[in-house]
């Protein structure tokens, strides 16, 4: 088993910057790739980052150059470096990871944008 908790999200300005946090817990030492989801209202969940080992992914244009994901293995955590956020990024952002195939998401964290 292993669990995810998020925390990080709120209401930011446009143009503002938040930092999101994933702290693992229980089999954590078998995490090897972690994602950063984002879902807003009415629409699926996309894929905003992963990083497995210290390999970094950002996917999708809308955020390159502004989100950044990073990880502290010490401390079992994945954050997302969040810059110049715009009313379009509000949604709510999960941590993800599979496990010997099992997949692990966060509870959630809601991130408001305002114009």
């Amino acid at each position: 088993q292993v669990q995810l908790v998020e925390s990080g999200g709120g209401l930011v300005q446009a143009g503002g910057s938040l930092r999101l946090s994933c702290a693992a817990s229980g089999r954590s030492f078998s995490i090897n790739s972690m994602d950063w989801y984002r879902q807003a209202p009415g629409k699926q969940r996309d894929l905003v980052a992963s990083i497995t080992g210290g390999t970094i992914t950002n996917n999708g244009d809308s955020v390159k150059g502004r989100f950044t994901i990073s990880r502290d293995n010490a401390k079992n955590t994945v954050y997302l470096q969040m810059n110049s956020l715009k009313p379009e990024d509000t949604a709510v952002y999960y941590c993800h990871t599979i496990v010997r195939g099992i997949e692990y998401w966060g509870q959630g964290t809601q991130v408001t944008v305002s114009s």
